[in-house]
């Protein structure tokens, strides 16, 4: 049985000094970062604790009998793809000297569909490469569903896979649409992990992606139905499909409506850190200026592989407010700001023992998001999500290696 952690994180102490003390969690090197000075009350520990979501294996069983499987490198090399363009960087307000992808004309101007997190085969996998291919991620919301991008910048080309969510209705598996924001996305090995509000985090695997148009129970007809429908399953027209399978969510208390400063974190966006060891899933809150100052948490991924509780191994207040998204590299902190319809800002900093160190802010695109590097390029990825001034783009940054 598992001691219950009652201390709270001074001002100055590591958060993964803390964790590493208690019965149950693997200790392993902390990570590189120091935990910085809170600028209120002192974090507690238990307020970042996860522990697994529901059990999923009954229809996941069900709906692998029935569709057919793809994975990523077939669905990367599927014909009728959509084309990567050029020419919307400067309307997306990106700096020069920028690389930079570009939807086409549908999704660059689409209000349905919004575009929030970002991941790439860096974060993936160590030799940076999946298979046959080199691909960039992106989530969209559109309100009540939640799409996946997969890009391939070898071929110029993308498509977009529905993220759903299966259970069981009596003895048939079937699934239904995500309504979450999917603000941040992290690709970790064979597990995407999809930021969920309210809970936590939702987890997707890479190896179960199901291709409806390859499936006698599929059909990629029938734009408004999901799920089970006469005996064949439907994605709102998708050709793929990804059904959850599992997730993580806050182990004490539930997640407030706005940032309260304590409690369980509002999961905004999430990204890898394969730049220290061990590798760490980061995750942070979006808090308007008028809310209590928002956090950023990690936790190592291996606590995240098994069952029990995954207790974080480092968290922080965060530098500054409307923070979109964040990753850390080699110790370095780059942040995302958004500034309504001004263009967004880049924070850079470290942590120290006393607080965070004098930020740098640049200017960057309008409606910066979540953020992820890419170690053999020296980039770090985001996306701008506003309609015509939208593009999946990243800066040099010498410290993502």
């Amino acid at each position: 049985m598992q001691r219950t952690v009652t201390r709270v994180l001074a001002a100055g102490a590591p958060l993964a000094a803390l964790v590493a003390t208690v019965p149950g969690v693997a200790h392993a090197a902390p990570d590189t970062a120091v935990s910085a000075k809170a600028a209120a009350a002192p974090l507690n520990p238990r307020d970042f604790e996860l522990r697994r979501g529901a059990d999923r294996s009954a229809p996941l069983r069900a709906l692998g009998g029935r569709l057919h499987r793809s994975g990523v490198d077939a669905l990367l090399r599927s014909s009728g793809q959509n084309k990567l363009g050029r020419g919307c960087g400067k309307a997306a307000g990106v700096p020069a000297h920028s690389l930079v992808y570009c939807f086409n004309r549908t999704d660059s101007v689409t209000r349905s569909w919004v575009p929030q997190g970002v991941t790439t085969v860096s974060d993936a996998s160590a030799g940076e490469r999946w298979a046959g291919g080199r691909p960039i991620l992106v989530s969209w919301h559109n309100g009540g569903r939640v799409r996946l991008t997969f890009a391939n910048p070898d071929r110029h080309t993308y498509r977009h896979v529905l993220l759903v969510a299966p259970y069981m209705k009596g003895r048939n598996a079937t699934y239904s649409d995500i309504g979450i924001h999917a603000g941040g996305i992290a690709w970790y090995g064979n597990t995407l992990y999809v930021a969920d509000t309210r809970h936590g985090v939702r987890t997707f695997d890479m190896r179960q992606i199901y291709d409806l148009s390859k499936s006698k129970a599929g059909s990629t007809g029938h734009a408004s139905w999901v799920g089970l429908h006469g005996g064949k399953y439907y994605g709102h027209g998708f050709r793929y499909v990804m059904p959850q399978t599992g997730s993580w969510e806050f182990a004490h208390g539930k997640v407030g409506g706005k940032c309260r400063g304590s409690g369980p974190l509002r999961m905004s966006w999430l990204s890898i850190d394969r730049t220290t060891w061990p590798h760490s899933l980061v995750a942070g809150e979006y808090c308007r200026p008028n809310w209590p100052q928002g956090r950023v948490v990690t936790w190592r991924l291996g606590s995240l592989s098994g069952g029990g509780i995954a207790r974080p191994s480092w968290g922080s207040r965060l530098p500054a407010d409307m923070i979109q998204g964040a990753v850390r590299t080699h110790g370095t902190w780059w942040f995302t700001q958004s500034r309504g319809h001004k263009r967004g800002r880049l924070l850079t900093t470290t942590p120290t023992r006393h607080g965070w160190a004098k930020t740098k802010s640049r200017t960057i695109s309008y409606g910066p998001e979540d953020l992820s590097c890419y170690r053999g390029q020296h980039r770090i990825w985001t996306v701008a999500e506003y309609p015509g001034k939208r593009a999946l783009w990243s800066f040099r940054a010498n410290s993502c290696s």
